[in-house]
């Protein structure tokens, strides 16, 4: 039975989080794994006393905070106290160098900074003179003070310990009617997110707090989530997929999100898995394909027997089904919402999921679009396919650039962005004067509103006879061999290139006991087998040319897409 849908009477963070402080006041909100959860009301005392220290240091309604940090309780925390005191936060992904961090820092003009222990030196040798004050995340302790009440006299913030002994009922709705000064409305600015894309230039995407509340409440259409439900977190908060699926979305039903205090190998993903028991999961394409290939393509490989049992579909899909129950118990067992997003999820190991009866589901989304777009749930998923609009938002293709149906992709809704921060010209290309934003994905609809998405329309590439190429759909085929780590293709002077990552833990062990120049030889021949092989699976305008190794791995964005400007010819 669907629970009854929560509605809130104001689009804001700061009714939302009253909302839920209210509701689930004793239910645990976030927690380290195998740590003590902090509780929903706990979060608000935490909460309303970092506002107060954060106006005692001069912070006001309107001005930006920014939040350098990996994944952590306190994460939280800082993100609604900012937020609901009306001041903007700008959340940094915690692997930008150093560089972006103190661009971002400038160019947002963000006059205080939070930053985790592991972070601080990024900002501890050269701090922008904006940054007024600086708040060590882990403790909530403010490390560098220059309030202009006192600027000799360093301001410690109290330790959640001290205000845990001290519990408000509803303390987070009484701050409210303290202050009568902040009065949060819906269009206000919630956050600017710097996003880092596959073209090198970093954009400030302004999102208001209806684009973001918006996104939360519409998701009930997609999956029922309860007070019961148990978030893992394994992608950066920061990022707009995680902040808001995997963290408004849960605090909004009453579950509670759970991080890992490490960094997430395998080994330390199912030690997390086995003790939180996780019924959702946030993911990116990458996790569930090297997963796939390690744990269960590799298996399917062994000998020629098996290749040849695997090839046959009756047979696959019942070896396919028994590996989908041992990687559920992997996966803690009681795994209801596995969402991928944020890049395209290989047709291979999707077949795989819908085969095992894996419960995962697909969205499509921007950082400019708080982030989904459509999406589809658990059982109604279709291969290939990112599923229907999003309830309440329109989704189109623009017929100029439509062809049989295929084009560029726009859409219009209420978590659609404001802009690009101090940037009206790039807004402008994006955000057309009736409020359609253009993707820049190219896509069409089957018959029912299913979505499918053919690429980037910066990354289509026109073959010899006008025909539009999209490398995505060829480098998702080349991925699909055990021996390929990730692929890049792309135009060589008219001719179809691509740059090959291969698995070297896999080409060591085969090679073992060789010298480099024989391994070489043996690459140089395997590479040449996997381009003939893949030739064979597209379509002859998109058969390529030559394959090139690459030794070292793509760089990334936090998505985990390749960023393509800096591995091809321009």
């Amino acid at each position: 039975m669907q629970k009854e849908r929560i509605t809130l009477e104001k689009l804001t963070l700061d009714t939302l989080f009253n909302y839920s402080v209210e509701t689930y006041a004793d239910r645990n909100v976030v927690s380290k794994v195998a740590q003590t959860p902090i509780r929903y009301k706990e979060m608000a005392v935490l909460v309303d006393d970092l506002i107060d220290q954060l106006r005692l240091n001069g912070i006001k309604q309107g001005d930006k905070v920014a939040l350098l940090s990996e994944n952590m309780p306190h994460w939280g925390v800082a993100y609604f106290a900012i937020t609901t005191m009306g001041a903007i936060v700008v959340p940094i992904l915690p692997d930008f160098h150093a560089s972006e961090v103190h661009h971002i820092l400038q160019h947002a003009e963000c006059k205080a900074l939070f930053v985790s222990k592991r972070l601080i030196g990024i900002v501890e040798e050269e701090k922008p003179e904006n940054i007024e004050f600086v708040i060590r995340l882990n403790d909530l302790e403010l490390i560098e003070a220059l309030s202009t009440q006192d600027t000799t006299k360093e301001i410690l913030l109290k330790k959640g310990s001290e205000q845990l002994n001290r519990l408000k009922p509803n303390s987070a709705k009484a701050k409210e009617s303290d202050d009568e000064s902040v009065r949060i409305k819906e269009d206000d600015v919630a956050t600017i997110i710097y996003t880092s894309g596959t073209t090198g230039s970093s954009k400030g995407v302004i999102l208001t707090h209806k684009s973001l509340v918006f996104e939360t409440i519409a998701a009930q259409s997609l999956v029922d989530i309860t007070q019961d439900d148990r978030f893992l977190s394994i992608l950066p908060l920061a990022h707009t997929l995680e902040c808001t699926i995997g963290f408004l979305i849960p605090v909004l039903n009453g579950s509670c999100v759970y991080y890992i205090d490490k960094v997430p190998t395998p080994r330390v993903l199912i030690d997390a898995m086995s003790q939180v028991k996780p019924t959702f999961i946030v993911s990116v394409p990458l996790i569930i394909e090297k997963i796939f290939k390690s744990k269960v393509l590799s298996v399917f490989q062994k000998n020629w027997l098996i290749r040849f049992l695997y090839s046959i579909p009756f047979i696959r899909r019942f070896l396919h089904r028994i590996a989908g129950k041992k990687l559920l118990k992997t996966f803690g067992g009681e795994l209801k919402f596995f969402g991928i997003g944020g890049a395209a999820l290989s047709k291979q190991v999707e077949t795989f999921l819908e085969e095992a009866k894996f419960p995962y589901a697909i969205g499509y989304g921007l950082t400019e679009t708080a982030p989904l777009l459509a999406g589809a749930s658990p059982g109604k998923t279709r291969i290939g396919s990112t599923g229907p609009a999003l309830e309440g938002v329109e989704l189109k293709i623009d017929e100029s650039t439509a062809k049989d149906g295929e084009g560029e992709i726009l859409a219009r809704g209420p978590n659609v962005m404001q802009g690009y921060y101090k940037d009206p010209e790039r807004t402008a290309e994006v955000l057309d004067e009736e409020g359609w934003f253009h993707t820049g994905d190219l896509g069409y609809f089957d018959e029912e509103g299913y979505l499918f998405i053919s690429g980037r329309s910066k990354n289509v590439i026109v073959g010899s006879g006008g025909e539009n190429i999209y490398p995505e759909q060829i480098e998702s085929i080349v991925n699909e061999n055990e021996l390929v780590m990730d692929s890049l293709v792309f135009d060589d002077m008219g001719k179809l290139v691509a740059r090959i990552h291969l698995d070297y833990e896999k080409i060591d062990a085969r090679f073992e006991g060789l010298a480099d120049s024989q391994i070489h030889e043996k690459i140089e021949v395997i590479l040449e087998k996997l381009r003939v092989e893949a030739n064979a699976k597209v379509s002859s305008f998109s058969r390529m040319m030559r394959f090139i190794e690459q030794k070292e791995p793509f760089v990334k964005t936090p998505t985990k897409k390749i960023k393509r400007y800096l591995y091809t010819n321009g």
